[in-house]
């Protein structure tokens, strides 16, 4: 009988290691960026609103450059109701490319009036109850409003430094205009807007 010396199998198991393809990962990450840029795009046009605050309108609820979120599909389920933040197109822009972010105190068919830094919705001797604004707001004449059907009535949070209703020449703000619900802040702080 021989002897069979020992026999050793030097071979490992691994895997060929697949040639690095230039095309096919330029294919791959092009695929990658459409596929983000097409969920921002749905996300951005049908489910969110980003906006960014320009000025001192809305503070304190809002500060100026703050940017916040908003529900598109929100006002799909429900109205929009008295005291919401809402980010809607400037009536006076027919382009429709600027945002503003206000908040509604007048809903369709109300009567507002505004006097003695105070707002009387629909011959109410009670001035609104308005926790979030700033200071007192100044009222140097007293200003009256009716609010037609399927229309808004805006105001910032910071009455004196508001460009607001009071002060457009298309005075309300259409249902279909609204974009969406405010709901939080996201720079330069995480906080909800109520």
């Amino acid at each position: 009988m021989k002897d069979h010396p020992e026999q050793t199998n030097n071979e490992t198991t691994e895997e060929p290691k697949e040639k690095f393809n230039l095309k096919e990962e330029i294919i791959n990450w092009i695929q990658i960026l459409v596929t983000a840029a097409l969920i921002a795009f749905v996300l951005n046009r049908f489910i969110i609103a980003n906006s960014r605050v320009p000025s001192a309108s809305m503070e304190n609820t809002i500060m100026t450059h703050d940017r916040v979120i908003g529900s598109r599909l929100h006002y799909y389920f429900e109205d929009p109701e008295r005291g919401d933040v809402v980010i809607f197109y400037f009536p006076d822009d027919v382009t429709e490319k600027t945002y503003y972010v206000k908040r509604i105190i007048g809903m369709p068919g109300d009567v507002v009036d505004i006097r003695d830094g105070h707002v009387y919705l629909n011959g109410s001797d009670t001035p609104l109850d308005e926790p979030y604004i700033r200071e007192p707001m100044e009222t140097p004449v007293e200003l009256h409003y009716e609010v037609p059907e399927g229309c808004y009535f805006m105001m910032g949070d910071n009455r004196n430094y508001s460009a607001d209703s009071r002060f457009w020449h298309n005075t309300y703000v259409r249902k279909e205009k609204i974009v969406a619900k405010v709901l939080f802040r996201y720079f330069p702080s995480i906080g909800a807007i109520r």
